[in-house]
């Protein structure tokens, strides 16, 4: 695991002033690659490389970087694990000649593919997590890729005629002349997810590359600065795009190659997770895993633990509040397991230390508030291991979010009401105040969920807005991922709209694999992996996810919804295999997710911190934000007229990251 950073420039310079900068540039994300440091650059070509390494494979000096193949064409950056490059050596020793190897690192191996396969089929040959940069020196061109599923982040673009890449906004930004504005479009995006999705950055003429995509690009693309993303297969002077996995096609092949024998399914979930865990837990360091207690963390955890014969080392966080702590579970299930358990209790006094740190940590506005016990169980994790698994992905790919369960069933419950009658029953819940109306919620959810229901008055405004607006199922998931809603009252600029890039998708069955195809291509990549990747690599802690071995990921789309649903509860076929090493009553309970007591903690310890960024003048003098719905839904919430805290923390995140941007 790794960072790197690195650009492409037209006027050439010394050699030393240009290594000078990709080593201050790489600089920038140290925390990254604590272990190694290095830098390359071609003064002729204008090329120049930099990278931090967090040694994970091959400890010594043959896995440093940048990287040079063995017959000098190819320089390489890579950021990353390739799990199964020791079975790509073995195919290079039968495919070509004998080769000498300098290390048994991936990045070696990589190389090698490259030469002899080239850099498509390589990639498509690849088991693993993964951003890069590949120079050629013999085409002249640069070549960025990503995994996937976008494990691995990777931001490029234009800088004052520069054209610059790197693992983290802050690298980018490290070059000179960096004054690239405020994309207010994007800013409409992540007041909407809570993040600013890929292609977009908040900067703009600066992007992320989307998962599964390789970027070429010559000397010739500098001069000429994209003011949008460029799209896959479009035409650009010295640029192309190409996608070299698709989750569309993986949906596709697996509805043509159905398996409904849940027996056979289950034996192949269990030999695919297997073999992507053992993969994964290859490391010269020391290796552990988070545990939630819920059915992902645990199903990852008992195979870890079943494959070896000492105590696997997790991980969890807990919470004095106990409607949010959910560190009992997973302590009994490490009881039951046999691991070696470590946990925290977080408190208000750790988030308040940890909220300045985060404007850093993510280097663009990000308001997914799990952050912060992100961030916190990893700093634990760090103090014991290098390497720590992880159960996500398990909720997009077997069904696990309440939203695929209570959609369809406030859906099928509402449905027959006219658009304006459930606009009216919209309008008169969200009038009632969250501290009120429990008798009311009670009565409501048991007509739509037989399940006992945390956090009632909040999620009972919740169904009042999708109330509000949603005309179909579709309309309903997209209300229900979207925190402030369109259209947006908070900013004047244009609202994009983020399912309007998906321009190619499979049939599906139901709405609720419709959900899971979008929350594994945006939900997925953009807020939960690039929350995790920041968190933990802002301590140099590796976290890999056996769930996202792209084998799992097809396997699961050749499951039928029957499989992942089932009985209105989800996950159905993970819980068949967790119920083989783990007690069912361990694991029978409410989903409740990462959550932190957010919308307490704005009312107390986080009150004075809030108010400040949240001041009147302030916001007219920035000019960012619209202040009026802001501080209603502020005044609200500190009166217990409403939870507003997702709205607000949004707007929070944008002012600290502005705030720190000067």
């Amino acid at each position: 695991m790794c960072g790197f950073a690195g650009f492409l420039i037209t006027q050439t310079g010394s050699l030393e002033g240009l290594e000078v900068l990709a080593t201050r540039m790489a600089n920038t994300i140290a925390h990254r690659g604590p272990d190694d440091a290095g830098a390359w650059t071609d003064a002729q070509d204008g090329i120049a490389l930099g990278h931090r390494r967090l040694s994970i494979i091959d400890l010594s000096p043959a896995g440093h970087q940048p990287m040079h193949s063995s017959c000098d064409r190819y320089v390489i950056v890579f950021n990353g694990e390739i799990y199964n490059h020791l079975n790509l050596r073995n195919q290079l020793s039968v495919d070509s000649r004998q080769r000498q190897w300098k290390g048994h690192s991936d990045t070696e191996t990589l190389l090698a593919c490259f030469e002899a396969w080239g850099i498509e089929q390589t990639l498509a040959k690849t088991v693993g997590m993964f951003a890069l940069a590949l120079w050629d020196k013999q085409e002249r061109r640069l070549y960025l890729s990503r995994d996937r599923l976008g494990e691995k982040p990777l931001y490029y673009g234009w800088v004052k005629g520069a054209f610059v890449f790197g693992s983290e906004l802050k690298a980018l930004k490290a070059y000179p002349g960096f004054y690239n504005a405020i994309n207010r479009d994007a800013l409409t995006l992540y007041l909407q997810y809570n993040t600013v999705p890929a292609p977009y950055s908040i900067y703009e003429n600066i992007y992320k590359l989307e998962p599964g995509c390789c970027l070429s690009l010559s000397v010739d693309a500098i001069a000429t600065p994209l003011s949008i993303a460029p799209e896959v297969g479009g035409e650009y002077t010295g640029l192309s795009l190409s996608r070299w996995w698709s989750l569309s096609v993986a949906v596709a092949q697996g509805n043509d190659n159905r398996i409904n024998n849940e027996e056979e399914a289950l034996t192949v979930l269990d030999h695919r997770l297997r073999d992507a865990i053992r993969l994964q837990s290859i490391a010269d360091v020391p290796l552990g895993a988070f545990l939630s207690g819920g059915v992902d963390s645990s199903v990852i955890v008992a195979l870890m633990q079943s494959e070896v014969a000492s105590p696997v080392k997790t991980f969890t966080i807990g919470f004095s509040e106990s409607e949010h702590n959910e560190a009992i579970y997973a302590k009994e299930v490490a009881k039951h397991l046999g691991t070696e358990h470590t946990e925290i209790y977080l408190s208000s006094s750790d988030a308040l230390e940890v909220i300045p740190r985060l404007p850093d940590l993510y280097d663009e506005p990000f308001a997914d508030s799990s952050q912060i016990p992100t961030f916190l169980v990893s700093q634990m994790a760090k103090q014991h291991v290098t390497v720590a698994l992880s159960g996500d992905g398990g909720d997009e790919l077997f069904g696990g979010y309440n939203r695929y369960l209570w959609s369809r069933r406030i859906w099928d419950k509402f449905s027959w009401l006219p658009f304006p009658a459930r606009h009216a029953l919209g309008r008169l819940l969200l009038s009632q105040p969250v501290g009120s109306i429990d008798h009311l919620a009670q009565f409501l959810f048991r007509l739509v969920m037989r399940d006992r229901v945390i956090l009632l008055g909040e999620k009972v405004h919740k169904v009042a807005e999708l109330l509000l607006r949603a005309r179909n199922l579709d309309d309903l998931y997209r209300s229900v991922i979207a925190t402030w809603k369109l259209p947006l009252p908070v900013v004047s600029a244009e609202a994009g709209d983020l399912f309007a890039q998906f321009t190619v998708i499979p049939e599906f069955a139901s709405a609720e694999e419709r959900m899971m195809f979008f929350d594994t291509l945006s939900y997925l990549p953009n807020d939960i992996l690039c929350k995790v990747d920041r968190a933990a690599m802002g301590v140099s802690l590796e976290t890999r996810v056996p769930f996202l071995d792209h084998r799992v990921v097809e396997f699961a789309w050749q499951l039928p919804i029957s499989m992942k649903i089932k009985d209105g509860q989800g996950k159905w076929l993970l819980r068949q295999l967790l119920y083989k090493h783990v007690p069912k009553a361990l694991i029978e309970r409410p989903k409740q997710g990462f959550a932190i007591p957010l919308g307490e903690w704005l009312r107390g310890p986080l009150r004075d911190w809030a108010e400040a960024l949240l001041d009147e003048q302030r916001l007219k003098q920035e000019g960012y934000f619209d202040p009026e719905p802001i501080l209603y839904k502020w005044n609200e919430h500190l009166a217990g007229r409403g939870n507003w805290h997702h709205h607000l923390w949004s707007v929070l995140m944008f002012q600290a990251w502005l705030e720190a941007q000067s």
